[in-house]
């Protein structure tokens, strides 16, 4: 959607909003469900319950969580160069496998945030008057 486009619905919700179109509706003011599993077809419920209550998570989401570790150790410069290299690396080899798991759209994130960071560090590093 167009930065337009949310800037118009925006305004249409407050609007809305300010009229008092989403007063008096059921579940105001309660917490929401958020264990709801609406979604889930009724005959994988009780896997699925039973694999998010043993703590098991999608690989594509443990992926991604190491991926920050690794982007957070990566930026915190504690590693020596070579642990660095090792973690660059890895954290290259995670987002190809991410992309190649069909996440393609936060594996495309994660590789910009990526380059981006690479590129301000190279920047920086340079010195000055001399070209990249």
């Amino acid at each position: 959607m167009g930065f337009g486009m949310d800037k118009l619905i925006e305004e249409r919700i407050r609007k809305a909003q300010a009229e008092g179109a989403f007063d008096d509706l059921p579940g105001q003011g309660q917490p929401l469900n958020l264990d709801d599993d609406l979604l889930i077809p009724e005959e994988l419920r009780m896997v699925c319950r039973v694999l998010k209550n043993a703590g098991y998570v999608p690989p594509e989401v443990e992926e991604l969580r190491e991926l920050h570790q690794l982007e957070a150790v990566i930026a915190s410069d504690a590693l020596e160069e070579g642990d660095r290299l090792a973690a660059r690396r890895r954290m290259e080899f995670l987002l190809i496998k991410l992309e190649q798991s069909g996440m393609a759209r936060v594996a495309q994130a994660a590789w910009d945030q990526y380059a981006e960071k690479v590129a301000a560090r190279l920047a920086a590093e340079q010195p000055q008057g001399e070209a990249p």
